[in-house]
């Protein structure tokens, strides 16, 4: 097989996901489109992010809108910027009250009942790295060999 060009590509990932990723720089066009399947498709060009953990993070674009994704948080609870920005210090929770449906099999019906979310960082997947000011800066992998964690 004879490829006439290779394409390097030297960015740096801050958050990827099953359908999504965010990188510091425009990738090259030949990986972009939005009708070629298999292609990444280019949804916002982003001034600022902060992404806590799988699934939970929140972005500016460069249009100044706010986007947020935090799973299990009901879409209606409203957050702002500056929530995920208190959410970089240690030790930090954010709870907010939503409704949720929940099913009773053993009663046969389905319920809808009030819930606390509770949203603050974890280290279950990622070891995290905070400043001297206990503020989040950074994360990095755990590493396991064979049933034991090495320090890294």
């Amino acid at each position: 097989m004879y490829f006439s060009k290779i394409w390097f590509i030297y960015f740096n990932l801050y958050y990827s996901d099953t359908d999504s990723i965010y990188i510091d720089r425009p990738l090259n066009e030949n990986f972009i489109s939005s009708t070629i399947l298999g292609k990444m498709k280019l949804e916002n060009i982003v001034d600022k992010a902060i992404f806590l953990s799988p699934k939970v993070y929140c972005l500016e674009t460069e249009n100044k809108e706010f986007i947020y994704k935090v799973k299990g948080l009901s879409h209606e609870i409203k957050l702002n910027f500056e929530d995920f920005i208190k959410l970089l210090k240690k030790d930090a929770i954010l709870k907010k009250d939503q409704e949720k449906f929940f099913r009773s099999l053993s009663k046969g019906h389905i319920e809808l009942m009030n819930q606390i979310y509770t949203l603050q960082v974890t280290d279950n997947k990622r070891k995290l790295i905070y400043n001297k000011n206990s503020k989040l800066i950074g994360t990095k992998p755990y590493i396991i060999d064979f049933y034991k964690m090495i320090n890294n």
